[in-house]
């Protein structure tokens, strides 16, 4: 069986994965925007790991004046908190959840997986990971936010045994920190296993964020 998934590039540190990392880009950009931090992440050679960056499907985006660009979903307002294109959004879960159940049947279990990505891909990460039937290897939120913030009750019972990386910038103008800092409350009072970090920067990463994720992916997939 052949899944129709999202076009992708996959990036495999060694022979023979054990694990698989899908990671979601921002707004406007393409999986290649993060397949050079691979290389930066100091995993042990051993560790052998697929990382998978799929290309979001392009559509007018109503904040930017109806402009096509590649994203997971439409954005009306400048205030990312308020309203949220519930349509889009369950759209391009499903496309993410094909992603997930390709590297199921390649023989990864979905405690060999985590599911991360950057603003509206970490929206997304977010918003599927804590809807698996299954507990995920971790759940890695970089400079983003919860979508539906209302329907928390969609969240698997799994998921509360899935460990969550979150990550902003205190000068984000794009994503604001205290939004991203009221996700990561929201999500601890729900019982939510964080591992929280700010850093001085806008909307982007830095060398200290990409090695605390290099750490945290090798213990997260380290046996």
């Amino acid at each position: 069986m052949t899944l129709h998934t999202l076009a992708h590039l996959a990036v495999e540190t060694a022979d023979r994965p054990s694990a698989s990392v899908i990671w979601l880009h921002g707004l406007g950009a393409d999986g290649h925007d993060f397949e050079p931090v691979v290389d930066q992440l100091g995993l042990p050679a051993d560790l052998a790991v697929r990382f998978i960056f799929p290309h979001a499907p392009s559509m007018p985006i109503t904040l930017n004046g109806g402009y096509i660009m590649p994203a997971w979903y439409d954005i009306s307002h400048t205030d990312l908190g308020i309203e949220h294109d519930h349509d889009g959004i369950l759209r391009s879960a499903r496309d993410i959840q094909l992603l997930i159940e390709q590297e199921q049947m390649q023989g990864i279990a979905s405690t060999r997986i985590i599911l991360a990505g950057f603003s509206q891909g970490a929206a997304m990460a977010l918003h599927v990971g804590l809807r698996q039937p299954e507990a995920l290897s971790g759940i890695m939120v970089l400079s983003g936010y919860l979508l539906l913030p209302d329907l928390t009750d969609q969240f698997s019972p799994a998921s509360k045994n899935t460990p969550l990386f979150m990550a902003h910038g205190i000068d984000d103008p794009v994503v604001p920190f205290a939004l991203g800092d009221l996700t990561r409350r929201k999500l601890e009072s729900l019982g939510y296993d964080i591992q929280w970090h700010s850093y001085p920067m806008a909307h982007h990463l830095c060398p200290e964020e990409i090695r605390h994720i290099g750490v945290w992916l090798t213990e997260r997939l380290t046996d």
